[in-house]
């Protein structure tokens, strides 16, 4: 997606929303009411409620809240794993927003089953629900929300905003396409290959996260340019079919309007471990140390 999409992913995208609003209500006028029914129509086709019980958070006293953001790559008889996850903590009284991605191959445990597995086997096992008790328990944190996108989704987004730009670090091949290193134009089958690559980056999952990043950036920036605003009902529906979350338009707008100064400042974790085999299976090993740095630090940044 959009990636990607964006902080999009909802995070970043909630704030460009706003921008976007503002730019239409200058220079477009009327305009505005079609594009905001058509955001509507998005939103209300992405919100899917979960059976879980959390957190009552009162945005109109700006409280901390957490975000789950899960890539999945979901195929015709296959509920698929989530080969992204990424948490985020939003605090506008700090005027941050920490954004942790944890590898997919993190060994913990899975919560329901009672087995140490892949964080990502959680999403296979039981959907969005047990992947958030899963990342809850490991992170010591509240899990108050979730963003779902299809990883396919990369593609349609990227399409529906006309492409995106990267730097690219580190040349490489996937599949059909060759990625020079430097500046590069992306099309929509171009991005979903550029974040799929894997086994031959010497930072593995690592550096994947970083390229997902990336589009999802370039997203956001193409999304805020007024040559998209002809584009938004393409946008929108590009959304409405890859992208699901639990947040209703209602809880969006009030974000937008009280969260807004956390927007800017996004703090990039990271996880320090290694790799290792366990019975023959390759797992990425969280130092004891790392865990116990990044559960203190996003528990004070929520006020915990």
């Amino acid at each position: 997606m959009r990636a990607e999409r964006n902080t999009k992913k909802k995070r970043k995208w909630l704030r460009i929303t706003g921008t976007i609003f503002l730019i239409l209500f200058i220079a477009l006028g009327a305009y505005v009411f079609s594009l905001y029914n058509s955001l509507s129509d998005a939103v209300e086709t992405m919100h899917q409620p979960i059976d879980r019980e959390g957190r009552k958070i009162a945005f109109n006293n700006k409280e901390p809240f957490t975000v789950l953001m899960l890539g999945v790559d979901e195929r015709a008889g296959d509920k698929g794993r989530s080969d992204t996850v990424i948490a985020l903590t939003i605090n506008p009284e700090k005027k941050s927003v920490k954004m942790l991605s944890i590898p997919r191959d993190t060994r913990t445990e899975i919560v329901g089953r009672g087995t140490q597995d892949k964080i990502n086997h959680a999403y296979a096992f039981g959907g969005v629900e047990m992947s958030m008790d899963t990342v809850e328990k490991f992170l010591d944190i509240p899990i108050d929300y979730y963003v779902k996108m299809n990883m396919e989704g990369f593609q349609d987004i990227v399409d529906a905003v006309g492409g995106v730009t990267v730097n690219n670090t580190r040349e490489f091949t996937e599949g059909k396409f060759h990625f020079a290193q430097g500046q590069i134009d992306l099309n929509g089958q171009e991005a979903l290959a550029y974040v799929r690559m894997r086994k031959s980056d010497p930072e593995g999952d690592f550096g994947r996260q970083n390229r997902q990043r990336q589009i999802i950036q370039g997203i956001v920036n193409k999304g805020a340019s007024v040559g998209t605003l002809t584009k938004f009902d393409n946008i929108f529906e590009a959304l409405g079919k890859n992208v699901s979350t639990n947040i209703t338009f209602d809880e969006m707008k009030s974000i937008q309007s009280h969260y807004k100064s956390a927007a800017g400042n996004i703090e990039q974790m990271k996880i320090e471990g290694s790799g290792t085999k366990i019975n023959g299976i390759y797992y990425w090993v969280i130092s004891p140390q790392s865990h116990e740095n990044i559960k203190t630090e996003l528990k004070n940044h929520l006020n915990l």
